[in-house]
């Protein structure tokens, strides 16, 4: 495995690094969902596109695409991704993949991390550097049952990096995410203070200076008991029910989705929505969104 002191060209000046098309592949998680930005192609913003608005600064022709669609299988991802990432040309593919087949009845971290590796090489045989996601600890939230097959997939991507000298960008060692305020409201995916959290993680795994600045999460009142499990009604009828449904129905959440950036282009610039309430590079006067 290959981790941000790997890197054999340390940066020469903040943010300096030497990709020039950075092309996104997997699921709602890289989508952005969970962070919304009504300005942002396709109607979210999520850690990719931040990644891409710091790697941007410092490079004049960066270009970035983002083929990830919600609710996409592993299987699907390949199918409908692979190809198109390949044609782009990309030299850094982030791809994060398998967290919605291990969610499933019979997910296998086993055959998924080998279903992943031919792919890893795929990408990597094309010259571009890889970054793999391995799954946060879901020991505190929902997802805790399933948390077991996450801890035996990370440590199969760890060897799939290994062996094609990938980065992990590891969320698992990211305790913050142990948070709730680092959640949405559907307790699924990420809210915009995950998303801007795991943005910085993928930069520093990357060996790149950035300007996102750790952001902790604001103090919350003391909820009653009765308050707790009022929140939890509410979160199983307007989320898990219909998850639930839609798993015995055989549909997704990405159905008629389409890739919110499918074609390479600049991430600032004349005619691009900025949707981070930042400025084109140089602008460093600008506020941060998280």
């Amino acid at each position: 495995m290959t981790d941000a002191s790997a890197i054999q060209t340390p940066p020469a000046h903040a943010g300096s690094h030497p990709w020039t098309r950075y092309v996104a592949m997997g699921d709602s998680f890289t989508e952005g969902i969970g962070d919304p930005e009504p300005s942002s192609p396709g109607g979210y913003r999520g850690w990719a596109d931040r990644v891409a608005e710091e790697l941007g600064r410092s490079q004049p022709d960066f270009a970035y695409a983002n083929l990830a669609v919600r609710g996409r299988l592993l299987q699907q991802i390949v199918d409908q991704q692979l190809a198109p990432c390949l044609a782009l040309k990309p030299d850094l593919v982030t791809l994060s993949a398998g967290g919605n087949d291990l969610i499933r009845p019979g997910g296998d971290p086993d055959a998924l991390a080998e279903k992943l590796d031919s792919v890893v090489q795929i990408l990597a045989m094309g010259g571009a550097t890889v970054v793999l996601f391995n799954g946060p600890d879901t020991g505190s939230s929902v997802l805790g049952r399933i948390r077991s097959k996450v801890a035996i997939y990370n440590e199969n991507l760890r060897t799939v990096a290994a062996r094609h000298d990938a980065i992990i960008a590891d969320m698992w060692s990211l305790r913050q995410l142990s948070d709730p305020q680092m959640w949405d409201q559907d307790r699924l995916h990420f809210s915009p203070l995950g998303h801007h959290t795991i943005a910085a993680m993928v930069l520093d795994a990357l060996n790149v200076e950035h300007g996102l600045e750790p952001l902790q999460p604001k103090p919350l009142p003391p909820r009653s008991w009765r308050e707790a499990r009022s929140g939890d009604l509410v979160w199983a009828r307007e989320y898990f029910v219909p998850w639930v449904l839609r798993r015995l129905r055989q549909q997704s959440s990405g159905d008629g989705i389409t890739a919110k950036r499918p074609t390479p282009g600049p991430v600032f610039g004349p005619g691009v929505p900025l949707g981070s309430g930042e400025g084109p590079p140089g602008n460093t006067g600008a506020a941060l969104r998280s």
